[in-house]
């Protein structure tokens, strides 16, 4: 009689996404808290990379979403500062209330994700060279503007107490609260992939977008809305960060295109679509996060952390695609009878 009890196999665990980037997180974070002593551990060495991983993980994860589809979105690094400066210009520089230079700033993020899914789906054009435009064009537009309304790139904003509770204060002196909005983000598109049939649509998309729209699904629809997704998290990365530190540049936000690509592949996910989880975004985020940080807490020379970032990214896609094959191949002994 073979045993009907469901047991966690090897070939099981192996096909998770996130096993190796959870073996990678764990030999990260061991090698900087041998190295980096009790302050890479201690709540300031924590807040350091978490605050890190916060920002970077609420934009991740729906890039990650979007390369498990088969996509990509490069203008978020237009739109960070996008969302930072329209939040600012509007309740900083005109004064309105910060209600009004929030909902603009997400809905200018919706607006152009609107425009690079539909250019997407209409044009056919590589989703790369889609939102390359767009990233430019908004960076143009952007200066331009920036400097015709107030003539500087830099503008000051100060939020009312609401506003700094909920999207721009440290916890404990230390902790951003984005830490939570990360947290909500990842339990909300968590469910999103793994428990609903939008997740298995979004896969499905990655792995045969051409089967998966004669199968049925809205290809075109669900595309369109990761890209809005993708654009509205961007520009409230970009307003959260404006309220925190009661500025807003055009220049910030460059970084995040190859930060979050880079946790989402270290995450898991394959650059060819169809694969990953939200999990695995998340500890790919803290994987870079302390290897961003954690440098700092150490003796080495901190011009050395792009290379260990480089580095990491080789070593995380191998290892990724390693326990992708052992997965693939792995098969199970049968079950013993009694």
């Amino acid at each position: 009689m073979t045993d009907p009890t469901p047991r966690m196999s090897l070939g099981v665990v192996l096909r998770r996404p996130e096993t190796g980037s959870f073996l990678g997180l764990a030999t990260v974070f061991v090698f900087f808290w041998i190295f980096g002593g009790a302050n890479f551990a201690s709540p300031n060495g924590a807040a350091s990379w978490l605050n890190v991983a916060a920002s970077l993980g609420i934009i991740a994860i729906p890039i990650g979403l979007l390369m498990i589809a088969g996509e990509l979105d490069i203008s978020i690094g237009s739109m960070v500062p996008a969302g930072s400066m329209t939040c600012a210009i509007l309740s900083g520089h005109f004064g309105l209330p910060i209600a009004v230079g929030i909902g603009a700033a997400l809905a200018l993020g919706a607006v152009v994700g609107l425009v690079n899914g539909l250019l997407v789906v209409k044009t056919a054009v590589p989703s790369f060279i889609v939102t390359l435009g767009t990233l430019f064009a908004v960076a143009g537009l952007l200066l331009g503007l920036a400097v015709i309304i107030t003539g500087t790139t830099s503008v000051k904003l100060q939020a009312g107490p609401e506003a700094k509770f909920l999207l721009g204060h440290f916890i404990g002196g230390v902790f951003q609260v984005t830490i939570f909005w990360w947290i909500a983000a990842a339990a909300f598109w968590g469910f999103v992939l793994h428990y609903s049939k939008y997740g298995n649509w979004i896969l499905a998309m990655g792995g045969d977008k051409v089967s998966a729209r004669n199968a049925g699904i809205p290809t075109d629809r669900v595309t369109i809305l990761l890209f809005m997704c993708s654009g509205m998290s961007a520009a409230f990365v970009g307003l959260s960060q404006a309220i925190l530190y009661n500025s807003a540049q055009v220049s910030a936000g460059q970084s995040y295109i190859f930060n979050a690509i880079i946790s989402v592949v270290v995450g898991g996910v394959l650059l060819t679509g169809g694969y990953g989880s939200i999990f695995g975004i998340v500890l790919g985020t803290l994987t870079f996060a302390i290897v961003n940080q954690g440098i700092y807490y150490t003796g080495f020379d901190a011009n050395w952390a792009s290379l260990i970032i480089g580095i990491l990214l080789l070593v995380a896609v191998l290892m990724n695609n390693t326990f992708r094959k052992a997965a693939l191949s792995y098969a199970p002994r049968k079950g013993a009878r009694t």
